[in-house]
Formats: C-alpha cells, structure tokens, sequence
C-alpha cells in the first residue's frame, strides 16, 4: 500500500514544494488551503492528491481532512505547514491587535494540536512521523514578531513534549530558513527579498527527516543534508 500524508498549506509556498515532492515519490497526499482556485492552479491535474478547501481553524473542515485521511486507509505523515502571518508589517506586541493574534494563534498551534489529536492513533499504528514547520522566530527575540514568533515557539513546546510522550512516532520540529514565498514578502513589505531561495530548496533536508532515521528533535532544514541518517 502506498503511504500516505496529510499537508497543510498545500497551494503554494514550503505546503505546496512538500505536495509535489512527496506525490514524486509515490506518496498519496491529502491537502488543503482556504482558496479551491488556488488549489486547482497549483495541484489540478496532479494524480495522488486529494484536495479540500477549508480553514484549519474550522472544525468541520478539519473533520473532512480526516475523513479523506481514512479513505486512503492510513497515515504516515502528518505536515502541519499551513501558518498564519499576521499583521504586514509586523506590529511590536504592545501595539498588537488581540483580535488578530488569537488568529495567529488558532492557525500556528491550535489547529495543528486538533489534527494531531485527530490523528494521533493512526500514526501509531504506522509508527509514522509528525512534521512541525517553524521558525527561527519562535526561538529568537526579533523586533515585530512577537505574535508570529510566539506562536512559533508555542509550537515547539508542543512538539518537544508530544515526543517525549510518544516515542513510538517521529516527531520532528523544523526551521525550513528564509525563502522567497508570498508570506516572506509580506514579513518584509517592499524589500527586494528575491536572493532568498525558492521553498523547494528546503524540500531536501525534510525528505531526508521523512525518509531516514533521524531520532525526533528541533532540526534546520539546510543542515540535514548533510548529514548522514
């Protein structure tokens, strides 16, 4: 049986190089994004992939994904890509609108933590692996991301404790590094960002996570290919 992957954030940037590399590789791929234009531009036409337009903050939505996951019989893979930039440019947390960073909140971590409660027992089944995309905002103090960085790092947290208590599935918790996707442009609103790399060249170092038998942990995408697991 072929494997199979649940990815968020699945028509465009780091979701979208995560889709199609996987679906190379043979995998069956379940995604998602809010827009079913976008989803269609980016992966119509494309075999192996089952897409559902949604909110990961939506309950129902988040249903329907695991509910497309059960027909493919099994998971192997759960990505939780899908993030929520928040205000561009990026406010200092004491003029943060609170509205917003619940919102921040609820696509970084909340929704990422139901999917996995969701689906938790069938990546045990298959001794399978949760990838976590972060940041280097979640561990570093910069000006402006105090809402994005917060939520990165609330991420973390909940990575490193949930592979403390399931040693039996990866868990993996990744800084993918700069790249030079729509959501870095609006980090960086009016800067030439053009001499970041394009998303699909993090997508290495995260197959060879997926495929080797690197012990769960904090990892930097660039920084796996070289090594030797």
């Amino acid at each position: 049986m072929m494997k199979a992957a649940l990815v968020t954030g699945g028509s465009r940037g780091l979701g979208l190089a995560i889709v199609r590399a996987l679906v190379a590789k043979g995998w069956s791929v379940v995604t998602d994004a809010r827009n079913t234009a976008d989803l269609q531009s980016a992966l119509g036409g494309l075999g192996g992939v089952t897409t559902i337009t949604g909110d990961v903050t939506d309950p129902g939505h988040r249903q329907a994904l695991v509910q497309a996951v059960e027909v493919l019989g099994r998971l192997d893979l759960l990505v939780n890509s899908a993030s929520h930039l928040g205000p561009s440019p990026q406010p200092r947390i004491d003029d943060y609108p609170l509205d917003v960073l619940r919102r921040v909140y609820e696509v970084n971590v909340i929704a990422p933590v139901a999917l996995l409660q969701a689906l938790l027992p069938k990546l045990r089944r298959t001794g399978g692996t949760v990838l976590n995309i972060t940041s280097d905002a979640g561990i570093e103090g910069y000006p402006g991301w105090g809402g994005y960085g917060s939520s990165k790092a609330a991420l973390e947290q909940a990575s490193r404790v949930l592979a403390a208590e399931e040693p039996d599935v990866r868990v993996f918790w990744v800084d993918p590094g700069d790249m030079n996707t729509r959501m870095h442009q609006e980090a960086y609103p009016g800067e030439d960002i053009s001499d970041r790399p394009p998303p699909e060249a993090s997508v290495p170092g995260l197959l060879k996570l997926i495929e080797g038998t690197f012990a769960s942990g904090r990892y930097r995408a660039w920084e796996v290919v070289d090594g030797d697991r």
